[in-house]
């Protein structure tokens, strides 16, 4: 079988499915509960799904958007689990791939999220990377959105 190069083929549209079944009430229940593990989890599977059905892959918007709250979320619960290390260098990724959606995306509420790891940041410069959180107790604000 010959290859026709010349012909250029539809692509299907990207499977926008894994949007319209977020629900960001799962989302606040699990951030505003410090279940930050199980979060991120939620989040990282939603992400890898996202970027397999995207023709953009890492680089859709919405994807980024998702894999900055899991930066977020992981950054936070590593500093309350003595990982000082990794939540500074998850803080950074966070900021950078939040930084583009803020004050607000796909009706969450950026702004909070990015003012809680501006604030933790210079906290953990100079940390040991099992030293306790340095905050305590250590208070992040609510996820906010609207639906």
């Amino acid at each position: 079988m010959i290859l026709d190069l010349a012909t250029p083929k539809e692509l299907p549209p990207p499977d926008r499915s894994v949007l319209s079944q977020l629900d960001w009430k799962d989302v606040a229940v699990m951030w505003n509960s410090n279940d930050l593990g199980a979060l991120h989890d939620w989040l990282n599977e939603r992400w890898s799904r996202l970027i397999r059905n995207s023709l953009l892959g890492t680089k859709d918007p919405e994807a980024e958007f998702l894999q900055g709250l899991a930066y977020a979320t992981l950054a936070l619960y590593f500093t309350q689990n003595q990982n000082q290390e990794g939540a500074l260098l998850l803080i950074d990724d966070a900021q950078m791939a939040l930084a583009k959606y803020s004050p607000r995306f796909l009706g969450v509420n950026v702004a909070p999220i990015l003012g809680a790891l501006q604030e933790l940041r210079p906290l953990l410069v100079g940390l040991a990377p099992d030293d306790d959180c340095p905050l305590y107790p250590f208070v992040y604000p609510k996820f906010e959105y609207t639906s």
